[in-house]
């Protein structure tokens, strides 16, 4: 009888199996939803905020209320405000630092190549960020440990530059000195957020190439060529 009596319990009047309801099943989220949950888009969205604001300003709430999502989903992706800020020091690190740690382990150069080389690491912003590396530059002045870490990556990259001019053949003391006034150069523009059509900044290359490598002292308009001091210091 117990047997039954389960069984009519699953039967409708026509002894027909009654389907029996199921629990509503959780609401998908949509990927676009799931994409702003990422730990990726937590540091992209802080990035923005560093870039534009300073790092004082990237706060979790804010980006919370940016992503649209809770507060809780931070904390899903990073255990503190200090994590999140330790992803943004590793894209600087990806992005503006890595090319030059390469070029540190090249031994055999060419002198002319290697400034080039340089330079478009700048020029070409692929994957070097400007803004990035202004806004680490600036949050550093609030972190003794991201002040030397940021002095070591200046140090390193005037030092692949004193090496491009003494390949090319210059003194000791002036390859230091035509070191420091392209870095200086270019760290300018970017502090003074200097803005150029892409066009015009190519257009301008060659020239600020011979500027740079020319002799310290000529006449007006008598700078050789950039190729000429390749041929000349052969």
């Amino acid at each position: 009888m117990r047997a039954a009596t389960k069984v009519s319990n699953f039967m409708n009047g026509k002894g027909v199996l009654a389907k029996t309801k199921r629990p509503p099943r959780p609401a998908v989220r949509s990927k676009a939803a799931r994409q702003t949950l990422s730990r990726e888009a937590w540091i992209a969205a802080a990035r923005k905020v560093l870039e534009k604001r300073g790092i004082g300003e990237v706060k979790i709430d804010r980006l919370a209320q940016q992503l649209k999502v809770t507060r809780g989903s931070f904390y899903f992706h990073f255990a503190s405000l200090a994590d999140l800020r330790g992803g943004l020091l590793q894209e600087w690190r990806n992005s503006n630092c890595a090319p030059f740690w390469a070029m540190r382990e090249i031994h055999d150069i060419d002198g002319l190549q290697f400034f080039t080389d340089i330079v478009h690491v700048w020029v070409d912003e692929a994957p070097f960020s400007p803004l990035l590396d202004l806004a680490v530059r600036d949050w550093s002045r609030t972190s003794k440990k991201l002040a030397q870490e940021v002095k070591d990556i200046d140090d390193l990259r005037i030092a692949l530059l004193i090496r491009a001019f003494r390949a090319m053949g210059y003194s000791e003391d002036e390859s230091i000195v035509r070191a420091r006034i392209t870095y200086f150069h270019q760290i300018g523009q970017y502090a003074l957020s200097f803005k150029e059509d892409p066009a015009v900044r190519r257009r301008y290359q060659p020239l600020f190439g011979e500027v740079l490598l020319g002799p310290l002292v000529q006449e007006p308009g008598t700078a050789p060529k950039s190729t000429e001091m390749r041929a000349d210091r052969r």
